[in-house]
């Protein structure tokens, strides 16, 4: 049914969770995967901590080994179980429009993404890029809620 299915990982608990039913998922229909980690643009203003006290220089080099050391993860996982991975960094502005954009890109059939569970104000507050994914996505989507 599905034979490549985009794995979108923020390297969070929840998230490498997703990953392991990811590929024990994609192993048992013999399917390829994808890794995907995005990491927000440097910005000059900005509420995130790390982009107030970094140049853009060092926000780039932190972001870079962060995606190499979540992706090696998954792509560690991946081997052992024998399900072949590509994996990608992407830099971009809007986490849900870079997994849509690498999903559709990559030809995947299918998005296989963790929900942070968000409830109440902070869901809204804060959105969900879960959601933003379901409701933007022409791709089908399974939400790991662990």
């Amino acid at each position: 049914m599905y034979k490549h299915i985009l794995i979108p990982t923020d390297g969070s608990e929840l998230s490498a969770k997703a990953v392991q039913h990811g590929i024990a998922f994609a192993k048992s229909i013999g399917a390829k995967i994808t890794a995907l980690t995005t990491t927000e643009p440097f910005h000059v203003f900005s509420a995130d901590p790390a982009m107030l006290t970094d140049t853009a220089s060092v926000y780039h080099k932190h972001a870079e080994e962060f995606a190499v050391k979540t992706l090696k993860a998954v792509a560690n996982l991946a081997k052992a179980a024998g399900v072949p991975c590509e994996t990608i960094h992407l830099e971009e502005g809007l986490p849900y429009e870079g997994i849509i954009k690498v999903a559709n890109a990559k030809n995947c059939d299918l998005i296989l993404m963790a929900s942070h569970g968000r409830r109440g104000v902070s869901a809204i507050v804060l959105g969900s890029e879960t959601l933003k994914v379901l409701t933007h996505s022409k791709t089908p989507v399974l939400v790991y809620r662990g």
